[in-house]
């Protein structure tokens, strides 16, 4: 009987207030897709940083004939040089691997980066291929130590530390994450005022029914149990929009980009997607526990 009344008196509250139930429902739907896909992102980055600190490299090219760098005046490096520049590299602390391409290598990778310009390609020889030391080193944010070693190095013509050209991306995608988390912060606050206001407007549609039952005995958390449940509900239905479109965007959007090679070989699977919802639909549900507990206990006198 107890559980049938408490059942009753959530259906006539949910019914009451019809409008906002559903505002809070598109809040927390909104809010906590936002929170996901933050979440998604953060680990997307977090993945693709540690698949390409693991790619990236110093590129140290070695000087051509004809070069008109000045530090080359004109004249190829010599085997003499390039040995002992890769000798002086291996034993620079902190390098982990040293790796020579030879210009067959190097425009065998021009030819694979650039295929789709096939002008391009076509005007470019062998020979004008520089050679260069593929180095990589321990700890990849650490290439200082390589970078002060090479430059200026009999034969170098000029260093490239690749870490520097992807820095930027990395850096555009950790703000888009804190945006998306600022964002999904603002709505799920806006989505506990609306359930303390819908609570709040439940409690005074049933002040009557409310005292009653203090007047029969009924204990708090007896009184507050439907108004909390109220909460619950479209915490657990906005829960699962916000799951459909976390799905969705895991589908059009991350393995869009997955295909197209964007994330290389790290990309989130939907082990991550999942423990995602999880955890947004846990926050959700607890937001909107708490939110019907502090109204009820600043706005009713139970």
């Amino acid at each position: 009987m107890r559980a049938n009344f408490i059942f009753s008196e959530v259906w006539i509250g949910l019914r009451r207030n019809l409008t906002m139930t559903i505002a809070v429902i598109i809040t927390v739907m909104v809010g906590m897709a936002m929170l996901g896909v933050g979440l998604l992102i953060n680990t997307q980055v977090g993945l693709m940083k540690n698949f390409w600190d693991d790619q990236v490299e110093v590129s140290v090219f070695l000087c051509t004939k004809g070069s008109a760098i000045p530090a080359c005046n004109g004249k190829a490096v010599t085997p003499a040089q390039s040995k002992a520049l890769k000798t002086h590299i291996e034993n620079t602390p902190g390098v982990k691997e040293v790796l020579f391409e030879d210009q067959a290598a190097a425009y065998k990778n021009f030819q694979k980066a650039y295929e789709s310009n096939e002008a391009f390609v076509s005007a470019t020889k062998v020979e004008d291929m520089p050679q260069s030391f593929r180095v990589k080193v321990v700890n990849p944010d650490n290439y200082g130590n390589v970078l002060q070693a090479v430059q200026g190095q009999p034969g170098v013509s000029s260093v490239v530390d690749q870490a520097q050209l992807i820095t930027p991306f990395f850096e555009m995608l950790d703000k888009l994450a804190f945006a998306s988390l600022a964002v999904a912060i603002t709505l799920v606050l806006a989505a506990a005022l609306l359930i303390g206001n819908t609570v709040r407007l439940s409690a005074f549609n049933r002040r009557r029914e409310t005292g009653i039952m203090r007047l029969v005995g009924a204990s708090n958390l007896y009184i507050q149990l439907p108004f909390v449940m109220e909460g619950v509900i479209a915490g657990l239905i906005g829960g699962v929009f916000s799951a459909i479109i976390l799905i969705v965007t895991k589908v059009f959007l991350f393995e869009e980009l997955a295909n197209s090679g964007f994330f290389g070989r790290g990309q989130i699977g939907w082990n991550d997607v999942a423990q995602t919802i999880t955890i947004t639909m846990a926050i959700g549900v607890v937001i909107c526990v708490l939110a019907s507990f502090v109204t009820l206990r600043r706005y009713l006198r139970v």
